[in-house]
């Protein structure tokens, strides 16, 4: 199981993966190959058992098979991407042809037809998370006393009240939760938030932001840890003040229009 860990620990710790396929003949050994290579391997039988792995804690990333019974492989993945943006790896015997090119595009960052070398799949993810470049916060984010993000539940715990989040808002908090302290652009968290949707404008980002401070910020005016880096994009600082005040900015006055249609 993932285990929770005090803001910043998860930098530091094996990347955690869940693996969901319903042949024990594959899960087993694949499990015990992984967690030799040094990963922090959770496993489910079914896309059932891995939404409550999920409810538990987040993985860096999952390796899905997509027939599995009582929630097949594509359903869980639509389910993961609604809660996340979370990357997945498709491990199956079906050889998708042309339709695996449209299931990477929408759901998964790699195909790997079984059977399969296990040197690829390991080079694979490591090239996935290479690529996605972020490691996912553990079950509960400590920000700051007045701050506690609960992603997996879509819930930001501000000054001892529970706050629910919006999909949208969760999938952006979590691509700034992820890079704690460093500054996200824009265009990131434009592709993070509204990849479904054409034609999506930088001014989503800032009215949804700003709803965000409303929400977690004691003051949206002057934010403590939702910061704007202007120009460039947001940052999520933990602690009471900005670790970088020279660089972020409160929203008010930073370009992002002041009235935008929601």
């Amino acid at each position: 199981m993932f285990n929770a860990g005090p803001a910043g620990a998860h930098r530091h710790a094996a990347p955690r993966i869940l693996l969901v396929d319903d042949d024990r003949g594959l899960l087993v050994p694949l499990a015990e190959q992984l967690s030799h290579d040094g990963f922090d391997v959770t496993t489910a039988r079914d896309g059932e058992e891995a939404l409550r792995r999920l409810d538990a804690g987040w993985p860096d990333l999952l390796i899905i098979d997509l027939l599995m019974p009582r929630m097949d492989g594509l359903t869980l993945a639509r389910e993961v991407k609604a809660r996340a943006d979370l990357p997945i790896i498709v491990l199956s015997a079906i050889d998708a042809g042309d339709n695996k090119a449209d299931l990477l595009d929408e759901f998964a960052e790699d195909y790997i037809t079984k059977p399969y070398h296990y040197s690829e799949l390991r080079a694979r993810i490591q090239r996935v998370l290479r690529r996605v470049g972020e490691r996912v916060p553990r079950k509960g984010l400590y920000v700051g006393p007045d701050l506690h993000l609960e992603l997996h539940r879509r819930q930001a715990v501000v000054r001892g009240e529970t706050v629910q989040l919006t999909p949208t808002e969760t999938r952006l908090l979590f691509a700034l939760a992820a890079n704690l302290g460093t500054t996200v652009t824009t265009e990131t968290l434009l592709a993070r938030g509204w990849a479904d949707t054409d034609e999506a404008e930088p001014s989503y980002v800032w009215v949804t932001m700003r709803r965000l401070r409303k929400k977690i910020e004691p003051n949206a005016n002057h934010p403590r840890h939702l910061l704007t880096v202007r120009g460039v994009g947001y940052r999520l600082v933990p602690g009471d003040r900005p670790a970088d005040a020279s660089a972020a900015v409160p929203a008010v006055g930073t370009g992002e229009p002041r009235d935008p249609v929601r």
